[in-house]
C-alpha cells in the first residue's frame, strides 16, 4: 500500500500491478466501510434464522441501514419480526455504527502493534474529528473505554429494574438491548410502542435518558468532566456543550409540558403532575437523536411536532453517538447572529474569539443539512401521497438519525424508503465528509478586491 499527498489532497493508493493504482479519498473510504457493513447486515438479516417470518430484501436493507446509522426508523417490528439472533445482529450493527468503524479499525491496528503512517492517521483524524494527528490513535482506546464503561453501568441499572419484572434471562436481555440502543442513540426497541409501557416508570425512563444523553455528549466532554472536575478548568468547547445541552433540555421539557399538558392522547391521559413531568422530560430530550418514545408521536400537537423538528435538526455533540448539525454548530450560529445584531465584527464568548474558519464550517454544516432536508422533502412529496408534516418529520428524523416517526415510514414505498435510507447515511457521514473537505482543501493564494451587496 502506498500513499501520495498532492496539492493538499490525500489519497490512498493500492498497488494493482505495474503503473496501476486506485486512489481512494478518506471520505469515500469511510462511506465504503459503512456500505459494506450495511450489505453484510442486510444479507445476515435475510437468513432464515434471523426472522420469525420471511422479510423482503428492501426491509432487510432498510433495517440494516437504520441500525448502522443508529437511526431507529423501522419498517418491520424489531421485537416480533426478528429472532434473538436477528436482534443480536441489529445490536452489533448499532454498536459498530455508533462508535464508528474507524474506532474498531484503530483498536485492531493498535492491538496488532501497527504503527500509524500519515495516511492512516489522517483517516483516523477525520473519523474522530480530532485537531491533532497525535491524538487520533489514543482516541480509539478512549472511545472504547468510555462506551464499554457507560454500557456496563447501564446494563447493571436497567437489569435491576427489568429482572424483577421479566425474570433473569428476559430481563437481562432487555437490559442489554436497551443499554446498547440507548447509549448509541439508536432508538431501536423490542416493543412496537417503544417504551410507552414504562411512561410512568422513573427508574427505566431516567436510566435510558441518562444513557442517550451521555452518548450524545461524547467521550471528550465526559472524560474532561471526570478529569478536571472544576468549571474553571474546563475547556471552552466543553462549557459550550454543557450549557447548550442544559438549556435545550430545560426549554424543550418546559415547552413540551405546556403544549401537551391538556392533550388527552398524550400528557392529558396521565394522572399526577410527577408523571406528566416525567413524560415531558423524556419526550423533550429524546428528539436530539435518541429516538425512543413513551408517548404516541402521531398524537402530539402540530406545535410539538415543529419543536421536535428543531431539536432533531440540532442533534447532539461532536465526537458522540448523536448526529444532526451538532450542538456546537447551533451555538456558533446563534452567537454569531447575536454579535452581528450588536454591531460586533468578532464572535466572542468565554473570553475567546471564534476563528473565521470555524464560523464558515458551522455555516457550511447548517447549509448542507438544510439542503439535504429540503431536497429529500421535495422528492418525497412527488412520490408519496402523505401529509406534508408526516413527510417532513420523517426526513428530519432520518437526517438527525433520530428514529422518531409519525407512522409514515412503512407507507413510503420502495422509492420513498430508498430516499430515507440515503438521508440517514448522509446524516451519519455528512459531518465526517465535511470535516475532511474543510481540513484538506486546496487553498487559493489569490486575493481579490472586496465587494459588498445587500443581503437579508
Amino acid at each position: 500500500m502506498k500513499s501520495s499527498l498532492n496539492d493538499n489532497s490525500l489519497h490512498i493508493a493500492i498497488n494493482k500491478g505495474p503503473k496501476r493504482t486506485r486512489r481512494i479519498k478518506p471520505p469515500l473510504l469511510l462511506l465504503q466501510s459503512f456500505l459494506i457493513l450495511i450489505l453484510i447486515g442486510t444479507c445476515t438479516l435475510m437468513m432464515p434464522f434471523s426472522t420469525v417470518t420471511p422479510i423482503s430484501w428492501m426491509e432487510a436493507a432498510f433495517t440494516a441501514t437504520s441500525a448502522v446509522t443508529v437511526t431507529g426508523l423501522v419498517v418491520v417490528d424489531t421485537g416480533s419480526q426478528f429472532t434473538i439472533f436477528g436482534q443480536m445482529i441489529i445490536l452489533c450493527l448499532i454498536q459498530l455504527g455508533g462508535l464508528g468503524l474507524m474506532t474498531f479499525a484503530v483498536l485492531t491496528a493498535l492491538a496488532l502493534g501497527f504503527k500509524f503512517r500519515l495516511k492512516q492517521q489522517l483517516v483516523a483524524q477525520e473519523a474522530f474529528n480530532e485537531v491533532s494527528l497525535q491524538t487520533a490513535g489514543r482516541a480509539g482506546g478512549s472511545i472504547a473505554l468510555f462506551a464499554l464503561t457507560s454500557e456496563a453501568i447501564g446494563l447493571i441499572v436497567l437489569g435491576y429494574f427489568f429482572i424483577p419484572e421479566l425474570g433473569w434471562t428476559e430481563g437481562l436481555y432487555n437490559a442489554l438491548f436497551y443499554t446498547i440502543s440507548a447509549f448509541n442513540n439508536a432508538g431501536f426497541a423490542l416493543s412496537a410502542d417503544s417504551l410507552s409501557s414504562y411512561v410512568s416508570h422513573p427508574g427505566i425512563t431516567l436510566s435510558v435518558t441518562f444513557l442517550f444523553i451521555t452518548g450524545g455528549l461524547g467521550y471528550i466532554v465526559v472524560m474532561e468532566l471526570l478529569q478536571k472536575r472544576s468549571w474553571a478548568r474546563l475547556s471552552v468547547y466543553v462549557k459550550i456543550i454543557l450549557i447548550t445541552t442544559l438549556a435545550l433540555n430545560i426549554i424543550s421539557t418546559s415547552a413540551f409540558l405546556a403544549l401537551e399538558f391538556n392533550n388527552p392522547d398524550t400528557l392529558g391521559m396521565l394522572e399526577g403532575g410527577w408523571n406528566k413531568l416525567l413524560a415531558a422530560w423524556f419526550q423533550g430530550v429524546t428528539p436530539r437523536t435518541a429516538g425512543f418514545n413513551t408517548l404516541d408521536i402521531s398524537s402530539i400537537t402540530a406545535a410539538s411536532s415543529v419543536l421536535m423538528l428543531l431539536l432533531m435538526f440540532i442533534g447532539g455533540a461532536p465526537n458522540s453517538t448523536a448526529s444532526g448539525i451538532k450542538i456546537s454548530t447551533f451555538f456558533i450560529l446563534i452567537t454569531a447572529t447575536k454579535s452581528f445584531l450588536q454591531g460586533n465584527l468578532n464572535v466572542n464568548f468565554f473570553g475567546r474569539s471564534l476563528s473565521r474558519e470555524t464560523l464558515l464550517k458551522a455555516l457550511a454544516t447548517a447549509t448542507i443539512g438544510m439542503a439535504t432536508i429540503f431536497i429529500a422533502i421535495f422528492i418525497l412529496t412527488t412520490l408519496v401521497k402523505d401529509d406534508f408534516l408526516g413527510i417532513t418529520f420523517e426526513v428530519v428524523s432520518a437526517f438527525g438519525t433520530v428514529g422518531l416517526s409519525r407512522g409514515a415510514t412503512a407507507d413510503l414505498g420502495t422509492a420513498g424508503q430508498l430516499i430515507i435510507m440515503a438521508v440517514m447515511l448522509i446524516g451519519r457521514l455528512g459531518p465526517l465528509t465535511l470535516g475532511y473537505t474543510l481540513t484538506l482543501r486546496h487553498k487559493s493564494h489569490v486575493r481579490f478586491v472586496k465587494t459588498e451587496f445587500p443581503v437579508g
